[in-house]
């Protein structure tokens, strides 16, 4: 079943979600070679505490840290250790916030240091890719329509994998809900896109193949062949006329941008 909100629940979930963002731009200005995903995953953590909310993720079914943190193959789920990064890592921190009843969802990738430039491509195409099934996400509309115009984007054009075993997602009071959205499909397919839709948007899309595996903690999904894969998200909401991003990357950017350990050339 799907809930929808009031214009009330969206501001609230709103609230969560810029919460959720100015962590990750915490995230962004700290990141650099010889910090552990320990680390990244204490800089997100304390500073959503701090603000008053709590990590949506910190022991939900049992993961244990506040944000997902996936490094090169890894393409979600990845569980914060020891793991120091180095120059030439990607990595995805995926974090979820809790605050006044609501919560919110939203990924970023970041380049550190010299990564090769087929993999800032692979970058370039996966953020392009959010704000193409963003575009769709008006009433009226399906939500195979948002996964086409992603895979149409990433797939069919530019040859990369989209992933199939992981999807976007509503979510609201609970992080998880109705309905799916997942980043392949057909247009005109899926359910009605209504007014007071909110729901995250998420294409996680690999350099090559399309397939994945699990690794043996149960919970890190990497691509199978290793290559590396790259993952965006947003929260959004269905209103009257243009969606509603209500997570945003615009101090993330700005303090990505600022990081000079940062690649940003994408």
């Amino acid at each position: 079943m799907i809930h929808y909100k009031t214009k009330e629940e969206i501001e609230l979930i709103r609230k969560s979600a810029l919460l959720l963002s100015a962590a990750l731009a915490e995230v962004a200005k700290a990141l650099k070679p010889g910090m552990t995903t320990l680390d990244v995953d204490a800089v997100a953590d304390k500073f959503i505490v701090e603000n008053g909310a709590v990590p949506s993720f910190k022991n939900y079914k049992g993961f244990p840290n506040a944000c997902c943190i996936s490094v090169n193959e890894a393409v979600v789920h990845g569980i914060p250790n020891k793991h120091v990064l180095k120059d030439g890592d990607i990595l995805t921190v995926d974090v979820g916030v809790y605050m006044n009843g609501f919560h919110a969802d939203s990924a970023y990738t970041f380049a550190i240091g010299n990564v090769p430039e087929n993999v800032r491509r692979l970058m370039a195409a996966t953020k392009a890719s959010l704000y193409k099934g963003i575009e769709k996400a008006i009433i009226g509309n399906r939500i195979g329509d948002i996964s086409y115009a992603i895979q149409e984007y990433t797939e069919k054009e530019r040859g990369y994998g989209v992933v199939r075993e992981l999807v976007g997602h509503g979510l609201g009071r609970h992080l998880h809900e109705d309905p799916q959205v997942p980043n392949y499909g057909k247009r005109g397919s899926g359910p009605v896109i209504k007014e007071g839709l909110v729901i995250a948007i998420e294409p996680m899309i690999n350099l090559r193949t399309k397939d994945v595996e699990y690794l043996e903690d149960g919970w890190t999904v990497v691509t199978r062949d290793r290559s590396p894969s790259v993952h965006f998200e947003h929260t959004v909401a269905v209103g009257k006329g243009k969606p509603d991003i209500l997570s945003s990357f615009t101090e993330i950017e700005k303090a990505e941008k600022n990081n000079p350990e940062l690649n940003t050339n994408y």
